[in-house]
């Protein structure tokens, strides 16, 4: 769900993020060579697989929805992160990928699957109990406003230019708009909302701990995050049967609802990202993260009749706008992160 903001210039392995949601061997070159032998895809493919990842992210804040009509948010982010480490355990089973040996690398990791998976998918959960989808997807997509504020204070090689800090300024400024300042946040459910936005700001704590703690792990980004997102499924196995009751049915709706977010929206789509980011580089495949709150409101509006006034989708376009600008990068930046190797967060 949700894509990370742009990645930057790194040769640094991730976990992260997608997020981003999302999003690599040890860290593979960002972008592959085009094969001269049968084997070569036609150019439109990458396309329909960047059409495929914006849907499921899309539709990510729908399923959360259905999800909790039948299910507590606690259990449908179990749900969730046990079926999407389902898909990626048969991925890493099929290929042979080796587990992470070092302790050191499990513990990060932990930390890691708690920011990036375990903590914004319960608060999206938990947020969505009050707030519409169309308004939790808009909130993810403050994520690179977050990630860029946290970046200038954490990471001392992102220096801020003028466009960036005005993009950041914008894009709060859209956030406003969202919310409605001007009228009280009147109508507007403060704690949801305040849930997605704490969501959104999770997601780049946990990509800059990871930047920071599991650069040069040794292992391949598939089996970090496979391994990231089985400890985020072990957190919620210990945590929901505290706060929740065992569940007296499983209705249909809901259960798909919940497999498919994490099948679809944790799993296939940590795929989609990888394979993207291998064939068109870091800078094409995270544009991703701003079709997600156009489909996510579409969605939301279409399929569950939800109602828009006029502030939130011009709302939601300055915050796009602002989150483009704070990821743009001088040229010869841009340049460096089209070879640069790059992961992003399982959504």
């Amino acid at each position: 769900m949700s894509a990370p903001p742009a990645a930057r210039s790194t040769s640094e392995p991730s976990t992260a993020p997608a997020s981003a949601a999302g999003a690599p061997s040890s860290t593979p070159p960002a972008q592959v060579a085009p094969s001269t032998g049968p084997a070569h895809r036609p150019a439109p493919d990458w396309r329909l697989r960047f059409a495929a990842l914006s849907l499921i992210w899309g539709f990510s804040f729908l399923l959360i929805k259905v999800g909790t009509g039948g299910y507590a948010p606690f259990q449908v982010t179990f749900g969730r992160l046990l079926s999407g480490t389902a898909v990626l355990a048969v991925v890493m089973a099929v290929k042979r990928e080796r587990l992470p040996r070092s302790a050191r690398t499990w513990g990060h990791l932990a930390v890691a699957a708690f920011f990036l998976n375990a903590l914004p998918f319960s608060l999206f959960a938990y947020a969505e109990l009050s707030i519409p989808s169309t308004l939790a997807g808009i909130c993810n997509a403050t994520s690179p406003l977050w990630g860029m504020a946290l970046s200038l204070v954490a990471l001392s090689e992102d220096r801020p230019t003028r466009r960036r800090v005005a993009g950041l300024g914008l894009g709060f400024l859209g956030v406003l708009t969202v919310l409605g300042v001007w009228q009280g946040f009147s109508g507007l459910d403060f704690n949801g909302t305040a849930m997605a936005l704490l969501a959104s700001l999770s997601y780049p704590v946990g990509w800059i701990y990871v930047r920071r703690t599991l650069a040069g792990s040794g292992a391949s980004t598939l089996a970090l995050t496979g391994s990231q997102l089985f400890l985020g499924t072990a957190q919620l196995a210990l945590v929901t049967p505290l706060f929740t009751a065992v569940p007296d049915g499983f209705p249909l709706l809901p259960t798909l609802a919940v497999v498919a977010l994490g099948a679809l929206g944790t799993g296939v789509a940590v795929l989609l990202q990888y394979g993207l980011v291998n064939e068109v580089g870091p800078t094409t495949a995270q544009m991703v993260t701003y079709f997600i709150p156009v489909i996510a409101t579409a969605a939301g509006v279409a399929v569950l009749g939800e109602q828009l006034s006029w502030n939130t989708p011009v709302g939601a376009l300055v915050v796009l706008a602002g989150a483009a600008l704070t990821q743009s990068r001088p040229r010869a930046a841009s340049a460096a992160d089209r070879t640069a190797p790059t992961a992003v967060p399982p959504r």
